[in-house]
């Protein structure tokens, strides 16, 4: 059973930076989508930002211009860098990546940003 262990959350102030970790326990192969998603309390799970096939990247419009998505296919990481944070960031985050079989996540890491 493949398992996705993410990293690098925690508690920081507002304009502060936080750089979140997900690798694979094991190879994945015919990766279709690498990716960040988010959950506050009450709320529903939404993309953060995304890499798809051939390169591309999905953002949501909270966090354009303030985090960064990269990954390795290859090495079934991806990351997310997260800079000038906002207390309505605050979520647990989820890493997802997506073969053309089935979507894996990851258990969440908490990301705390106070005002």
């Amino acid at each position: 059973q493949v398992r996705l262990v993410e990293s690098g959350g925690g508690l920081v102030q507002a304009g502060g930076s936080l750089r979140l970790s997900c690798a694979a326990s094991a190879s994945l192969f015919n990766i279709k989508t690498m990716g960040w998603y988010r959950q506050a309390p009450g709320e529903q799970r939404e993309l953060v930002a995304r890499l798809t096939g051939g390169g591309g990247t999905n953002y949501a419009d909270s966090v354009k211009g303030r985090f960064t998505i990269s990954g390795d296919n290859a090495k079934n990481t991806v990351y997310l860098q997260m800079n000038n944070l906002k207390p309505e960031d605050t979520a647990v985050y989820y890493c997802n990546q997506e073969t053309w079989l089935r979507s894996y996540w990851g258990q969440g890491t908490q990301v705390t940003v106070s005002s």
